[in-house]
């Protein structure tokens, strides 16, 4: 991870995403004072009030004195959403967008003007400090506009600078991928449970083992190809396990999973346009 500048943050929705945010940077150890959750909810406002956020339901607090404004309702809210909130956003704020599908010319055009606008896809392992998020820049964002909303989420996890073009792929790959990674969990631990282990132990021993998989990925720098050979030994345990998940499909299904996902991404930003 790398450091990043001081800023202050507002995020208008702090549910599943938005609040994941909140925690994690809170964790991370950027001070309270310098974060605003608005929402409409008071029981999803208070936990980060006791953390000494700033909350309230009021769509000004979110832009007062705030560097970047975070947008993180459903994309269905966009438009109400939008239109109420430029009435307080100045017009060198840089808003950034976590709504899936939503493109920057429909945002723009919601909010009567050209702004600097920075669209997102994170996860909600953000909160773990453990997110991998995708950012693009759009044409009146500055490079240290976006620099700041990079260096931001980078206190969270990795980041990825993409086009916009991009991102509806991000956000079938990784923007819905940890729930694939936890339906592959789920289906190692019935698996063990399966061949005889407890339940709890099977799902501990799941849950490392694609923790690890996926360091081992990253910090290796080998092709996953590479290191499944490495643990596949001629008419071994492993490949048998293999030969059966090819034969089920496995791989297909998970690459028709991202492009469903892709897809219903690019389908979102068409129904905010409603």
């Amino acid at each position: 991870m790398t450091s990043a500048k001081p800023c202050s943050v507002g995020i208008v929705g702090a549910g599943n995403m938005g609040g994941s945010l909140l925690h994690g940077l809170l964790d991370a150890g950027m001070e309270p004072d310098r974060l605003t959750a608005v929402d409409q909810r008071a029981d999803i406002l208070a936990p980060l009030n006791e953390r000494g956020v700033i909350t309230g339901a009021d769509l000004a607090l979110a832009c007062d004195q705030r560097d970047i404004v975070i947008v993180g309702v459903k994309p269905t809210g966009a438009p109400g959403l939008l239109k109420a909130l430029s009435a307080h956003l100045s017009e060198t704020q840089p808003l950034v967008s976590i709504m899936a599908g939503v493109p920057m010319a429909r945002i723009a055009e919601l909010l009567g003007r050209s702004q600097p606008i920075v669209r997102v896809m994170p996860q909600t392992l953000v909160r773990l400090q453990a997110g991998a998020t995708a950012v693009a820049g759009g044409e009146h964002a500055s490079a240290a506009q976006v620099q700041m909303v990079v260096d931001l989420f980078a206190q969270v996890g990795t980041t990825v600078e993409v086009s916009e073009s991009l991102l509806d792929a991000v956000t079938g790959l990784s923007g819905s991928g940890p729930a694939y990674v936890y339906t592959v969990i789920e289906a190692l631990a019935d698996g063990g449970v399966k061949a005889g282990l407890p339940r709890e132990t099977a799902l501990q021993l799941a849950a490392q083992t694609v923790a690890g998989a996926g360091r081992m990925v990253l910090e290796s720098q080998q092709h996953p190809a590479q290191l499944r050979d490495q643990v596949t030994s001629p008419g071994g345990t492993t490949i048998a396990g293999l030969a059966e998940l090819e034969a089920g499909g496995v791989r297909h299904a998970f690459i028709r999973a991202v492009e469903a996902a892709a897809k219903r991404a690019q389908e979102l930003g068409r129904e905010s346009g409603s």
